[in-house]
């Protein structure tokens, strides 16, 4: 469903909300260790993050990659997803076909139509909050 990158973009997400919860800061290695991601890959990814503003880089000895904690019920996975995968989810063809619309659909378009909008939704309400306290609650996990 999500591209490779954007899958790591998540994990990776998650894991520096809970550990900003506990006041750290994480350094590439830690991030690319704790999602099973390989380090240049993720930095690139961290690189997108960033620069949408979804988690900040703080250079130097003590720096590290962190969320505002006090932020985690705003940010949603929205954001992520589209930081990294743009928009395509929702409006590109589930089949692949380059012209596909109400007006011309695919053999598909009408059944998923529903999908995508309970996708979206499901989307924009979920935050680092949600996910974190999953896995706080033991309902979830990043890693097996």
């Amino acid at each position: 469903m999500f591209s490779k990158a954007c899958e790591y973009g998540i994990k990776a997400s998650v894991f520096i909300a809970k550990e900003s919860v506990s006041g750290n800061r994480v350094n590439l290695k830690q991030i690319a260790n704790s999602i099973n991601s390989p380090e240049a890959f993720t930095a690139k990814i961290l690189q997108q993050l960033v620069k949408a503003k979804v988690i900040t880089s703080v250079k130097g000895k003590f720096g590290g990659f962190e969320m505002d904690r006090n932020n985690l019920q705003d940010i949603k996975l929205v954001t992520i997803i589209k930081a990294i995968d743009g928009d395509g989810l929702y409006h590109s063809c589930i089949l692949g076909l380059v012209e596909c619309d109400s007006n011309k659909p695919c053999a598909l378009h009408s059944r998923v139509f529903g999908i995508r909008k309970d996708l979206r939704d499901m989307l924009e309400r979920t935050s680092m909050f949600n996910l974190i306290d999953d896995i706080d609650k033991g309902l979830a996990f990043l890693k097996h």
